[in-house]
């Protein structure tokens, strides 16, 4: 290829030739350069938004499965409440279909009192994992496990009342023994690939089952 050359002439020196052919070699060096660092901020602006959505995805996926184990808890509740009333488990909570799909033995007897200490867990990465429910809420599957802890008497109820205690109910009319449950749902995808969240909570029941308030 034949590069033009610009003449320069200085006086008192000889013809200086500058060869253009240079110019245009450190003028493309340049645009390389450019189109290197320009790729390396696209690839780095890629990188950044992939993982931005990436993290906003695994937050929803957190706020959903929180909402999912929220749902098994008042679940559980409610079988708490009316098996209290009805001295069993009812028939409404385990025919066909049912949601939650409970395990009657040992979950009524655990609520009832007459068997503590089991080793069911809701946590599917516990060894001999058996929760007493699980429970479906697309797309996760929440596995429940209730636990009875022990029996106290009620605040102001009669019987702190006959020991000389002072309570919120102020007298004999507020009677009653109250029961603490631990509750613990296990929430995970439906598929089983991924573990979403879990929450545990403490209720204190009335015995007969009429109101549970959360403890912890």
């Amino acid at each position: 290829m034949q590069r033009e050359a610009n003449i320069v002439q200085i006086p008192g020196l000889p013809e200086q030739r500058i060869v253009r052919g240079r110019q245009d070699g450190v003028a493309m060096l340049t645009v390389l350069m450019l189109t290197v660092i320009l790729t390396v901020i696209g690839i780095a602006a890629i990188t950044t938004t992939s993982l931005d959505i990436r993290m906003a995805g695994g937050e929803r996926l957190r706020e959903s499965s929180v909402g999912a184990a929220e749902g098994c808890m008042s679940s559980a509740v409610q079988i708490i409440q009316q098996t209290l009333q009805n001295s069993a488990i009812p028939s409404t909570l385990t025919g066909a279909g049912a949601n939650p799909v409970i395990t009657v033995n040992p979950l009524q007897a655990e609520i009832m009192g007459s068997s503590d200490g089991n080793t069911d867990s809701a946590d599917p990465n516990v060894s001999g994992n058996a929760p007493n429910a699980v429970l479906t809420i697309s797309p996760y599957t929440v596995s429940m496990d209730i636990d009875r802890l022990y029996a106290r008497p009620k605040a102001g109820g009669s019987l702190q009342f006959a020991g000389g205690y002072e309570g919120t109910a102020g007298g004999a009319s507020g009677g009653g023994v109250e029961i603490l449950y631990r509750i613990d749902c296990y929430a995970r995808t439906t598929s089983g690939a991924a573990t979403a969240g879990r929450i545990t909570g403490v209720y204190a029941c009335v015995a007969t089952g009429e109101t549970c308030q959360r403890q912890i």
